[in-house]
């Protein structure tokens, strides 16, 4: 497995980074790995290394490089501020722009063999659900993504494969939130809602005290299983 930085060219014709991970054996299909608030930091670089290694070539873009390029945070009170505050700040319609430049350069590395999906966590799991509803990859996985349940009028527009995890005691995400989205995409042919119990928002982060080994575990494994059925 290896693992680099490389730019990526935006619609504004300006370079942003981005982290990428390959297997070991040198070609897999793609995931866009999409971050939470704490920027491409230690723990989003791990998951983009655990996906490597299993099998899959993964590119994490750095979404905050137009506030502050290469962001790496902790899980403290002030890296949650300073995350947030960042966050606000952020044109999410220009976000899933890079989003879909970032999905194009995947297709064009030559580690990326097969179709590509967007797996996304927090903000990053509304991303994923926003990049799905562009068009711009073949399937999305979205980790307790707050906001979908007030973006449910794009809902019509997702045409790929779609997975959703939510934490049933989601501190940021009520239960009706999670219950909408399950509605939203009753008809979809390809579309899954899982709701994990006596866990809270986080809970796939090794990083932060909501940390659920078994949940995480198991969430893991249907998002591979999603992930192999495209």
């Amino acid at each position: 497995m290896n693992s680099r930085w490389i730019d990526v060219r935006s619609a504004d014709n300006r370079n942003f980074g981005a982290f990428v991970a390959t297997p070991p054996t040198g070609t897999g299909p793609g995931i866009l790995l999409i971050q939470e608030i704490f920027g491409v930091n230690e723990h989003i670089r791990g998951v983009a290394q655990q996906y490597a290694l299993d099998g899959y070539t993964v590119l994490a873009p750095d979404l905050f490089w137009r506030t502050e390029p290469r962001l790496d945070l902790g899980y403290g009170q002030a890296d949650f501020a300073k995350g947030f505050d960042i966050m606000q700040k952020t044109d999410f319609t220009k976000a899933v722009q890079d989003l879909g430049a970032a999905a194009g350069a995947l297709r064009a590395l030559p580690e990326c063999k097969g179709k590509i999906a967007s797996l996304g966590y927090c903000m990053g799991g509304l991303l994923s659900y926003l990049t799905a509803a562009s068009g711009a990859v073949d399937g999305a996985v979205c980790y307790y993504g707050g906001g979908i349940g007030d973006q449910l009028g794009v809902a019509g527009k997702v045409q790929v494969p779609i997975l959703f995890h939510f934490a049933a005691k989601d501190q940021y995400i009520p239960l009706s939130a999670v219950e909408a989205v399950r509605r939203a995409f009753a008809s979809h042919r390809s579309a899954a809602v899982h709701l994990y119990p006596d866990v809270d928002h986080g809970f796939n982060c090794w990083g932060r005290p909501m940390y659920s080994q078994k949940a995480a575990a198991l969430a893991h494994g249907r998002s591979l299983e999603f992930l192999s059925a495209l």
